[in-house]
C-alpha cells in the first residue's frame, strides 16, 4: 500500500501530458498564418514562429523608434509599404479581414475618465486607444495584448476595468487575460506580465500550465566576452552594496535574473556576474587596480556551490574567456565582476542566436528589455494552436 499512492497510471499520465503544452502538435501544420504588430519592438512574436517553425506572413507592423525599425528589418522579411513609424497615422481598414493574429503591447499611460461614457470613449489620448483603434479595424480572428502587471490594480482596477470594456463590448472579442511569469515557460528570469488574449468567436481557452525550470543564468552566458563589460571599482562598489541586494535593485549570479529593465546595464541595477580567476601555468593571474580581491566587500557574491560554473581566463588581448576546471585550479580571493552582454540579454528573453543585433550595446540593453519573452509566447501559440487560424 505504501507503494501505490506513488504509482501514476497511464491514464493518469496521458491526461497530465494532455495538459502539457509542449507535448501539443499544430493541427495544421501547413498553414500561413497572417500576422499584424503595432508597438512592434524587435518583433517578439515574429521571433517565436520563427523557433517554432511555423509558416506565417508579417502583413504590418511598426514602431516610433528608429533602431527598433532597423533590428526588425534586419530580421524579418518585410517592406517599407507594410511598416508604420506612428501608429496614429496607421490606417488597418485595408487589412479587413486579412490578419489571423494581431499583438501589441501598448505603453499604457494613465486614464482621465471623461464622465460616465465608459469604455473606448474614456481612452482618447491614450497608446490602448490606438491598439483598440487597430483591432476594431482589421478586425483579427485573434489578438494578444501585453503589458505590466500594474495595469491591472491601476487606479484601484479602474484603468483595467475600461480595458476589457473596451475590447469586450466596443472590439467584440470574447477576453481572457492571466499573469504569466517568464520563469514560468523556460526562460530564468522573474518577468512577470499580463497578457490579454481576445477571439472573435465565443472560445473556451486555459492559459498554458507552467513547466519546471531547468536552466540557469549560466546555461545563457556566452563562452567569451570582450574586456569593455567588465566594470571599474566604481560600479563593482555599488553593486556589492547589501542595501542594493535587500531592496532586490542588483545581483550577483544568480540562477534567475530579476526583470530586465531598458536602463539596467547603465544605472548598474539589474544582474550582474562575478568571475574567479583561474590559474596560469599554476602562477597567480597578475593583481593590477583593475581586479578585486573579493574579500574587500561586504559578502562574496559567486556561486559558493559551484564558483568553476564562473571562473574566467584572460587571454591577454582583452577577451575573456568563460573556463569550468577543477576547484584547485581556481583562485578564490581575486576575480572580476561585469554586466551581462546584450546577446546575453537577448537570450535571456528567447531570442536564440539567429537574431542578428545590429545597433549598438546601448540600443540593445534597451531593445532586449523592452521585448516579450519569446519563451512565453510560444507557450501561447502552442496552447492556442495558432495554425488553427491560418488561411
Amino acid at each position: 500500500m505504501a507503494n501505490k499512492k506513488h504509482t501514476t497510471t497511464g491514464n493518469t499520465r496521458n491526461l497530465f501530458e494532455n495538459k502539457d503544452w509542449r507535448n501539443k502538435a499544430f493541427s495544421c501544420p501547413n498553414g500561413v498564418v497572417r500576422i499584424g504588430t503595432s508597438f512592434s519592438g524587435i518583433g517578439a512574436i515574429e521571433h517565436a514562429f520563427v523557433r517554432l517553425g511555423i509558416k506565417h506572413k508579417i502583413m504590418f507592423a511598426g514602431d516610433i523608434d528608429a533602431n527598433c525599425k532597423k533590428s526588425y528589418f534586419a530580421n524579418y522579411k518585410i517592406s517599407e509599404k507594410q511598416w508604420h513609424t506612428d501608429v496614429h497615422d496607421f490606417d488597418a481598414k485595408p487589412y479587413k479581414g486579412l490578419i489571423d493574429l494581431f499583438v501589441g503591447g501598448a505603453p499604457c499611460q494613465a486614464f482621465s475618465l471623461r464622465g460616465k461614457h465608459g469604455g473606448f470613449e474614456d481612452t482618447r489620448g491614450t497608446l490602448f486607444r490606438e491598439f483598440a483603434r487597430i483591432v476594431m479595424e482589421c478586425n483579427p480572428r485573434v489578438f494578444i495584448f501585453e503589458n505590466v502587471k500594474g495595469m491591472l490594480s491601476h487606479d484601484k482596477g479602474r484603468t483595467w476595468k475600461v480595458i476589457k470594456e473596451t475590447f469586450e463590448k466596443d472590439c467584440g472579442y470574447d477576453v481572457h487575460f492571466q499573469l504569466l511569469n517568464g520563469k514560468d515557460y523556460g526562460i530564468p528570469q522573474s518577468r512577470e506580465r499580463l497578457f490579454c488574449i481576445g477571439f472573435k468567436e465565443a472560445t473556451s481557452f486555459s492559459f498554458p500550465t507552467p513547466i519546471p525550470l531547468q536552466r540557469t543564468a549560466y546555461d545563457f552566458l556566452q563562452e567569451t566576452f570582450d574586456k569593455k563589460y567588465l566594470l571599474k571599482q566604481k560600479g563593482v562598489n555599488f553593486i556589492t552594496r547589501s542595501i542594493n541586494h535587500q531592496k532586490s535593485y542588483t545581483q550577483i549570479n544568480g540562477d534567475v535574473l530579476l526583470c530586465q529593465k531598458r536602463n539596467q546595464q547603465f544605472n548598474w541595477h539589474g544582474d550582474f556576474i562575478f568571475h574567479p580567476l583561474t590559474k596560469c601555468d599554476d602562477r597567480r593571474m597578475p593583481v593590477d587596480d583593475t581586479l578585486f580581491k573579493v574579500s574587500d566587500f561586504e559578502e562574496m557574491y559567486y556561486v559558493k556551490s559551484h564558483p568553476e560554473k564562473y571562473a574566467i581566463t584572460d587571454d591577454g588581448n582583452g577577451h575573456y574567456t568563460i573556463h569550468k576546471d577543477s576547484l584547485n585550479n581556481i583562485d578564490m580571493d581575486y576575480g572580476r565582476f561585469r554586466k551581462l552582454t546584450p546577446r546575453e540579454c537577448l537570450r535571456l528573453m528567447g531570442f536564440d542566436d539567429s537574431f542578428k543585433i545590429v545597433v549598438n550595446d546601448t540600443e540593445a540593453y534597451k531593445q532586449a528589455g523592452n521585448s516579450i519573452i519569446v519563451d512565453v509566447l510560444i507557450a501561447l501559440l502552442k496552447e492556442l494552436d495558432i495554425t488553427k487560424y491560418a488561411e
